[in-house]
């Protein structure tokens, strides 16, 4: 397999994990105190965690959540977020400028800022309350910290025996659904490296997933013209333009919106024969129950996808890690 370390793709989910005692200990005492609403924050593809974030809480619990796009804040605010407010943010660089200046009007309000921020001593950091420094799976750090405060709840009574099978299985499971994909990779590279458009669908915590990869993979990372459409919006506008050759990928999940993704895909064949489905229930969670695979298929399909960019990056011979415009040019 190209661009595939298995014991860093294993190391990074068990590295996830392994942050849970201190996420618990952070989550209790704040709930000790008490919070209003639970703020999910942030720019391109952190936005997006917190979109996925969100579904998975509004799904499974009533507890106050939202999530607020960073540039968007600095200049609307949220009169929702108090001083009894819990902000979650990451970073890789500590020093997005649009999360630097959100967190500053954040520290006014003197809400608490939960940061998984990659660099200690930047400014990302240092706007922490609490800052918690281990690269890897923002979306699994997003949902650990939603769980517990759902568990907390008394929501989420799962919790102990779902995070048992995380911790014994979920590595060693995501590393063979990479595996499992490759082939699958491969071919839809070889089919789709120069789409000059490709919409990608989806719906609940898939939304924010593919909200990402049309964004942060295709446009920034391939330089390939994309667009992400909800399932659920689908059928009020964007099917109009969907022809015979359009090309269309439809992810699908396992929460309660996947009947949403699901009416898509019956859909599009009547009008297209360039559909692609990528369906998380087609990838084995071995050690994982059934009834918590909801809660995991995001992950299932970023698996998928990776083998996806793996294979179009070798054939486009164009490395991922370059950019022409971003942190290249101010705006």
């Amino acid at each position: 397999m190209i661009k595939f370390d298995e014991n860093a793709q294993l190391g990074s989910v068990e590295g996830a994990l392994a942050l849970r005692a201190t996420i618990e200990e952070v989550v209790d005492g704040l709930c000790d105190r008490g919070y209003d609403l639970l703020c999910y924050l942030g720019i391109g593809g952190t936005w997006a965690s917190g979109l996925q974030a969100e579904s998975h809480v509004k799904q499974l619990s009533g507890i106050p959540v939202c999530v607020e796009n960073a540039a968007q804040f600095t200049t609307t605010g949220n009169r929702r977020i108090t001083d009894r407010t819990v902000v979650v943010i990451s970073s890789v660089t500590g020093n997005t400028p649009e999360m630097v200046a959100a967190l500053q009007e954040v520290e006014k309000l003197g809400a608490t800022v939960i940061g998984f921020v990659d660099t200690p001593g930047t400014p990302l950091a240092d706007l922490s309350t609490t800052c918690i420094s281990r690269p890897g799976n923002e979306q699994l750090k997003f949902f650990m910290v939603a769980d517990r405060f759902m568990r907390n709840a008394g929501h989420f009574d799962v919790y102990d025996d779902y995070y048992a099978q995380l911790d014994a299985h979920l590595a060693r499971a995501l590393v063979d659904v990479e595996k499992a994909a490759d082939e699958f990779g491969a071919a839809f590279a070889r089919a789709h490296h120069d789409d000059p458009m490709h919409y990608f669908v989806a719906a609940g915590t898939q939304h924010g997933s593919t909200y990402s990869y049309a964004m942060c993979y295709w446009e920034e990372q391939h330089w390939l013209r994309s667009k992400s459409i909800h399932a659920a919006e689908f059928l009020h506008g964007t099917l109009e333009v969907v022809d015979r050759d359009t090309n269309v990928t439809v992810f699908l999940g396992e929460d309660a919106e996947r009947p949403l993704a699901e009416r898509v895909a019956r859909f599009l064949p009547r009008i297209c024969a360039n559909v692609t489905l990528v369906d998380s229930r087609d990838y084995a969670l071995e050690g994982i129950s059934p009834e918590y695979r909801g809660f995991l298929s995001h992950l299932v399909t970023h698996a998928v996808t990776q083998r996806i960019d793996a294979h179009v990056e070798h054939v486009n011979r164009h490395p991922m890690d370059i950019r022409r415009y971003y942190r290249a040019l101010p705006y």
